[in-house]
């Protein structure tokens, strides 16, 4: 009997599973710009709260959401392919990058998620995100973490992005020249285009109760028929 698109997706991503990083985590604190790596900070306004610990429904819990289920990268630049029923914490994702006309596929794993209170110089902020590394295979070595915070004392809301990373081993040497040139360029593209979106989608969200735009394939992780469905559906137009 032949495997449906659905079960070639979901092997392909069990498969990642036990692929190892390509870099060594427990060295981060090396992973400097002065040892050659790229290090990046963007955070995005979003709407305020008032003071206090998030509410229910407010752009808090809106952007929390938004970053869960993966909606916020570009879809023309990027897109993750994930098994919605997998805790956030134990995710693997694989992601679809256009880049010079291709299409590429590449592995990444969840590191952590954190929920936290966290002092700060401006005061204290509630901060909730995850992280996730790359895996063998991806062109790039490194991590990026995504978090929404809410400074509780006054009720501002941001999104915020925080990276580092080098190019990995390209093998095509054709590959390695494009990245090796235009790489920077479509990391900057990928935070610039992701602050915009969220901004968006927690508008979105608010005013309507649900945020629009267009949705990773295998998503929202909060309605898992829908989402396998949508697995299929991506698997079939690859065929």
């Amino acid at each position: 009997m032949a495997e449906s698109p659905r079960e070639r997706y979901r092997r392909r991503l069990e498969a990642l599973e036990q692929r190892p990083l390509n870099l060594d985590l427990s060295r981060r604190g090396e992973y400097t710009r002065e040892a050659g790596w790229n290090i990046d900070d963007y955070e995005a306004d979003l709407p305020p709260e008032p003071p206090g610990e998030p509410l229910p429904g407010g752009s808090f819990r809106a952007a929390q959401e938004v970053l869960r289920e993966y909606r916020f990268p570009p879809p023309d630049l990027i897109t993750g392919i994930f098994l919605p029923e997998r805790p956030l914490e134990q995710r693997v994702m694989l992601l679809e990058g256009r880049f010079l006309g291709f299409t590429f596929f590449f592995g990444v794993r969840v590191g952590g998620v954190v929920d936290e209170l966290r002092e700060t110089r401006q005061g204290l902020e509630r901060v909730w995100g995850y992280d996730y590394a790359t895996l063998e295979g991806h062109f790039e070595r490194g991590q990026i973490e995504f978090t929404v915070a809410k400074r509780l004392d006054s009720g501002e809301v941001f999104f915020r992005i925080h990276a580092f990373s080098r190019t990995g081993t390209i093998r095509n040497p054709f590959y390695a020249l494009g990245f090796r040139l235009f790489g920077r360029r479509l990391q900057r593209r990928f935070a610039h285009e992701s602050m915009r979106r969220v901004q968006r989608l927690v508008q979105e969200k608010l005013a309507t109760g649900r945020a629009g735009g267009e949705a990773p394939p295998v998503q929202p992780a909060s309605a898992q028929p829908a989402a396998e469905a949508r697995m299929e559906e991506l698997a079939e137009d690859r065929r």
